[in-house]
Protein backbone atom coordinates (compact mmCIF):
# COMPACT_ATOMS: atom_id res chain seq x y z
CA UNK A 1 0.00 0.00 0.00
CA UNK A 2 1.12 3.44 -0.97
CA UNK A 3 0.95 6.14 1.80
CA UNK A 4 1.36 9.93 1.03
CA UNK A 5 2.06 12.00 4.25
CA UNK A 6 2.27 15.87 3.68
CA UNK A 7 3.63 18.21 5.92
CA UNK A 8 4.48 21.87 5.48
CA UNK A 9 1.36 23.65 6.15
CA UNK A 10 1.06 26.96 8.38
CA UNK A 11 -0.54 30.01 9.40
CA UNK A 12 1.58 33.05 7.31
CA UNK A 13 1.06 36.49 6.48
CA UNK A 14 0.16 37.95 3.11
CA UNK A 15 3.29 37.91 1.02
CA UNK A 16 5.29 35.64 2.29
CA UNK A 17 6.35 32.12 1.48
CA UNK A 18 5.74 28.41 2.12
CA UNK A 19 6.94 24.87 1.23
CA UNK A 20 4.69 22.37 1.09
CA UNK A 21 6.77 18.68 1.32
CA UNK A 22 4.56 15.37 0.52
CA UNK A 23 6.49 12.25 1.25
CA UNK A 24 5.52 8.70 -0.47
CA UNK A 25 6.14 5.82 2.04
CA UNK A 26 6.65 3.06 -0.01
CA UNK A 27 10.10 2.18 -1.37
CA UNK A 28 9.73 0.78 -4.60
CA UNK A 29 6.60 1.97 -7.24
CA UNK A 30 5.99 2.84 -10.42
CA UNK A 31 4.21 6.29 -10.74
CA UNK A 32 3.24 8.45 -13.78
CA UNK A 33 2.29 11.81 -12.41
CA UNK A 34 2.24 13.72 -8.86
CA UNK A 35 0.27 16.43 -7.93
CA UNK A 36 -1.06 19.10 -5.06
CA UNK A 37 -4.86 19.72 -5.06
CA UNK A 38 -6.57 22.20 -2.64
CA UNK A 39 -9.83 22.51 -1.24
CA UNK A 40 -11.38 24.60 1.07
CA UNK A 41 -15.07 24.12 2.71
CA UNK A 42 -18.44 23.36 0.74
CA UNK A 43 -16.05 23.63 -2.91
CA UNK A 44 -14.84 21.03 -4.97
CA UNK A 45 -11.05 19.79 -4.66
CA UNK A 46 -8.93 21.77 -7.58
CA UNK A 47 -5.79 21.42 -9.34
CA UNK A 48 -2.55 23.37 -8.16
CA UNK A 49 0.08 21.86 -9.55
CA UNK A 50 0.99 18.53 -11.40
CA UNK A 51 3.95 17.16 -12.98
CA UNK A 52 5.14 13.92 -14.68
CA UNK A 53 7.69 11.91 -13.34
CA UNK A 54 11.43 12.64 -14.58
CA UNK A 55 9.49 14.43 -17.59
CA UNK A 56 9.58 17.51 -15.88
CA UNK A 57 6.54 18.70 -17.55
CA UNK A 58 4.81 20.87 -15.18
CA UNK A 59 1.17 22.16 -15.05
CA UNK A 60 -0.13 25.00 -13.20
CA UNK A 61 -3.18 26.22 -12.44
CA UNK A 62 -3.78 29.86 -13.67
CA UNK A 63 -4.33 31.24 -10.01
CA UNK A 64 -1.03 29.75 -9.29
CA UNK A 65 1.29 30.50 -12.28
CA UNK A 66 4.20 32.44 -11.71
CA UNK A 67 3.82 31.76 -7.64
CA UNK A 68 3.99 28.38 -6.95
CA UNK A 69 6.14 25.84 -7.99
CA UNK A 70 6.38 22.24 -7.83
CA UNK A 71 9.24 19.91 -7.55
CA UNK A 72 10.69 16.39 -6.43
CA UNK A 73 13.98 15.37 -5.48
CA UNK A 74 16.28 12.98 -7.27
CA UNK A 75 14.82 9.94 -6.53
CA UNK A 76 10.89 11.16 -6.59
CA UNK A 77 10.20 10.30 -3.24
CA UNK A 78 9.26 13.86 -2.05
CA UNK A 79 7.58 15.86 -3.94
CA UNK A 80 7.40 19.79 -2.53
CA UNK A 81 5.33 22.67 -3.30
CA UNK A 82 7.34 25.91 -3.35
CA UNK A 83 4.69 28.63 -2.68
CA UNK A 84 6.00 32.39 -2.93
CA UNK A 85 3.92 35.27 -3.05
CA UNK A 86 1.14 33.83 -0.84
CA UNK A 87 -2.21 35.33 -1.35
CA UNK A 88 -5.70 35.28 0.97
CA UNK A 89 -7.09 33.20 -1.01
CA UNK A 90 -4.64 30.64 -1.39
CA UNK A 91 -6.10 29.39 1.74
CA UNK A 92 -6.89 26.04 1.73
CA UNK A 93 -6.39 22.06 2.78
CA UNK A 94 -3.70 21.06 0.49
CA UNK A 95 -3.27 17.72 -0.65
CA UNK A 96 -0.93 15.47 -2.83
CA UNK A 97 -1.63 13.24 -4.72
CA UNK A 98 -0.43 9.89 -6.95
CA UNK A 99 -1.19 8.77 -9.87
CA UNK A 100 0.04 5.32 -11.09
CA UNK A 101 -0.97 4.74 -14.80
CA UNK A 102 0.04 6.79 -17.91
CA UNK A 103 -2.76 8.96 -19.10
CA UNK A 104 -4.17 12.20 -17.83
CA UNK A 105 -2.80 14.11 -14.65
CA UNK A 106 -4.68 17.43 -14.32
CA UNK A 107 -7.73 16.61 -12.97
CA UNK A 108 -8.69 15.07 -9.19
CA UNK A 109 -9.79 12.03 -10.68
CA UNK A 110 -7.78 11.33 -12.32
CA UNK A 111 -5.24 10.60 -9.36
CA UNK A 112 -4.83 7.05 -7.43
CA UNK A 113 -3.45 8.06 -4.15
CA UNK A 114 -4.04 10.55 -1.79
CA UNK A 115 -2.17 12.23 1.29
CA UNK A 116 -4.11 13.18 4.59
CA UNK A 117 -3.72 17.29 3.52
CA UNK A 118 -2.08 19.91 5.51
CA UNK A 119 -3.59 23.60 6.33
CA UNK A 120 -2.83 26.56 4.98
CA UNK A 121 -3.78 30.25 5.90
CA UNK A 122 -2.99 33.01 5.12
CA UNK A 123 -3.38 36.18 6.63
CA UNK A 124 -4.10 39.66 5.19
Amino acid sequence: QVQLVESGGGLVQAGTSLRLSCTISRRTFSGYAMGWFRQTPGKERDVVATVRWGAGNAYYADSVKGRFTISGDNTWKTVYLQMNSLKPEDTAVYYCALRIRSGSYVSANDYDYWGQGTQVTVSS
